[in-house]
């Protein structure tokens, strides 16, 4: 119960009581109640939050669980990106450099899904956390992206192992022949005496002494494309073509033991040493042929020697000598 005030009036010489105006309790009714409010909003938020209600005690522990799976599963795309990380550098830098083929563009890896429409009605639906749901969702189309070029990558370097067996049995790779004390090597690649004509002139091949009928063997698998019967320049001549740019040809024979089209296996016999054509002893002329361009033969003779041995026949083909046959 509110006060009574009072106050002297020096003119009746008595107390007064103290009436106040329509104004006064106006301010103070408005001052009381907005007082009132400032105190239920206190006392209203401080019993949400120290006593909350059972629906939200719910949803706040959904919502730590959701946010304990979200960041569980952030991990392990985190892990699962590595790993392919480490398979997409390995295929770059070791599977594809082996078999000689260019590694996968940065673009390419990246793998893009195409922006943000995609997520679009995830967003419309207005879910909770759905930020957090699209960038998940975005790592996932990503890294199925990744995966996804990553086999198409294995399932060719799986096409390039098949291609590899077939080349390393067709490229040339031993010698034409049997040469086991490594002193039938009479001439070398380069430029050396011609035996006719007594001028250096480039020696496209090296030559073999052997005796006539000496046989000689195709250095790689392949197909014979040319078999020539003559009296001058190489005579009697054979070519076979190993595929993946080689060619090897054997001149200066003395008997021809295969036909034009026919397949051969590396180590079969193709001919017979002679000296035929332009030729001054019993010897074979070999060359190999790369991308149309000779190439000295030695460097393919790595099937069947030791590193010392190839030393010894490289040191005697450097030797610059006259040739036996052009």
């Amino acid at each position: 119960m509110a006060k009574i005030k009072y106050y002297y009036d020096t003119e009746t010489c008595r107390y007064e009581r103290v009436k106040p105006s329509v104004q006064d309790i106006i301010i103070n009714t408005f001052g009381f109640l907005f007082i009132c409010v400032i105190f239920g909003v206190i006392f209203a938020f401080a019993y949400v939050n120290l006593f909350p209600s059972q629906k939200e005690l719910r949803l706040k522990t959904e919502n730590e669980e959701l946010l304990y799976y979200y960041n569980s599963l952030n991990e392990e795309l985190a892990n699962v990106q590595a790993v392919l990380g480490t398979l997409q550098e390995r295929d770059d830098e070791i599977y594809r450099v082996i078999f000689e083929a260019d590694p996968i563009p940065g673009e390419i890896r990246l793998a893009g899904t195409g922006g943000s429409r995609k997520y679009r009605d995830l967003m419309e639906k207005r879910l909770s956390r759905e930020e957090m749901i699209v960038k998940v969702f975005q790592k996932i189309d990503v890294l199925k992206r990744q995966m996804y070029i990553q086999t198409k990558s294995y399932d060719e370097i799986v096409d390039l192992v098949e291609s590899k067996k077939e080349m390393l049995r067709c490229i040339p790779a031993i010698q034409p022949i049997s040469n086991e004390n490594l002193k039938r090597l009479a001439s070398g690649f380069g430029m050396r005496l011609h035996p006719i004509h007594k001028v250096r002139r480039m020696h496209n091949g090296v030559d073999f002494s052997a005796p006539k009928g000496t046989p000689v063997y195709s250095t790689g698998d392949g197909v014979i494309i040319t078999v020539q019967l003559s009296n001058s320049g190489y005579g009697n001549m054979v070519e076979v073509d190993h595929g993946f740019g080689y060619i090897t040809r054997y001149a200066h024979l003395s008997e021809l033991e295969a036909r034009k089209g026919q397949k051969v296996k590396r180590g079969q016999v193709i001919g017979l040493v002679g000296s035929t054509g332009l030729s001054v002893a019993n010897h074979l002329h070999y060359e190999v042929i790369y991308n149309e361009r000779h190439v000295n033969p030695v460097n393919y003779f790595h099937n069947e020697l030791t590193s010392a041995q190839y030393e010894k026949l490289l040191e005697i083909a450097n030797q610059e000598n006259q040739s036996l046959g052009y």
